[in-house]
């Protein structure tokens, strides 16, 4: 049994809607619906009567409501318990981050930070996650800082009234493939052939998957994709497609260094969007909040207004 299963039913049995608790959930609905069948075979009884409409719980799923709640809560209490435990926490600054920034933009940022002389000591300790997971990490107090991509048309909605934020930089999403000796992409986006171009996607719970989708949305035509490969990370695309799989969208810090040597080729500069790196945390209150923590937003934050 997963924790997410309960937190799935939880979101249905407040919702009473699959598609709207799946949307709450960012899954898909077939994945959601998945999950909760999981958890009915686990607990060994339906949860959910599907004889009728609207979604309606059996008696045994009113019950493991109160049940999923208080194990919910439980579990976030020992956590925050056992992480009070770790030795000089208060010297750690804690980072949610996606997955891609983890392996492309963070090395390099944090190791300009570092470099500096002029920032403040600190250890770091990372969660890679997806965007979403990441944003929630800081939220329920899992993280002390959350970095994060943000587009407009795709915002993470943190409350600005409780959420301080800083722009460290951005990212562009072009579709890449294997570069040919003559400097040509292997496929490429451009419409001039009736032949579906192989496709590497993410699943769709990924940022940069909807990314990518918002992208193909506004394309005009649509090109033609027959999808070859799925996973929720831009690091596995780009393996597939520096074998020759297809084309795939990754960011521009995920390829830098594979340009360089040229390895990848642009499959179409028109396909693109922009995305903020944007870094949160929790407003602190009254001096409230880590020392550590509060020294390096103070020092990140004048680095903006060039006071440091």
């Amino acid at each position: 049994m997963e924790a997410k299963w309960l937190e799935d039913f939880v979101a249905l049995a407040d919702t009473r809607s699959f598609s709207r608790a799946a949307e709450l959930r960012h899954i898909t609905q077939p994945a959601f619906s998945r999950r909760i069948q999981a958890l009915e075979a686990w607990v060994g009884t339906d949860l959910v009567d599907r004889a009728v409409y609207p979604t309606r719980l059996t008696p045994a799923g009113e019950t493991f409501r109160a049940e999923a709640i208080d194990m919910l809560a439980r579990l976030d209490e020992t956590r925050a318990m056992l992480r009070g435990m770790r030795p000089a926490s208060r010297e750690i600054v804690d980072f949610a981050v996606p997955h891609t920034l983890s392996l492309t933009f963070f090395p390099s940022w944090l190791s300009r930070i570092q470099a500096g002389g002029a920032a403040p000591a600190f250890s770091t300790r990372l969660q890679a996650l997806n965007v979403h997971d990441a944003a929630m990490s800081l939220v329920q107090g899992g993280s002390d800082l959350a970095m994060v991509y943000w587009n407009p048309r795709l915002p993470v909605q943190l409350d600005p009234r409780h959420y301080d934020m800083l722009v460290l930089g951005t990212e562009t999403v072009y579709p890449y493939a294997r570069r040919l000796p003559d400097g040509r992409p292997e496929y490429a986006l451009d419409g001039k052939t009736d032949r579906p171009t192989p496709y590497l996607g993410y699943t769709p719970n990924a940022y940069l998957g909807r990314i990518a989708e918002l992208i193909l949305s506004e394309a005009k035509p649509r090109p033609a994709l027959e999808q070859r490969y799925e996973t929720d990370m831009a690091e596995a695309l780009k393996v597939m497609v520096l074998a020759g799989h297809g084309v795939a969208f990754l960011p521009d810090s995920a390829v830098r260094n594979d340009l360089a040597a040229q390895r990848l080729a642009c499959a179409g500069e028109a396909y693109t969007q922009t995305m903020e790196i944007r870094l949160y945390r929790e407003h602190p209150i009254s001096g409230s909040g880590k020392p550590v923590v509060n020294a390096l937003w103070a020092y990140l934050s004048a680095q903006q207004t060039g006071d440091a």
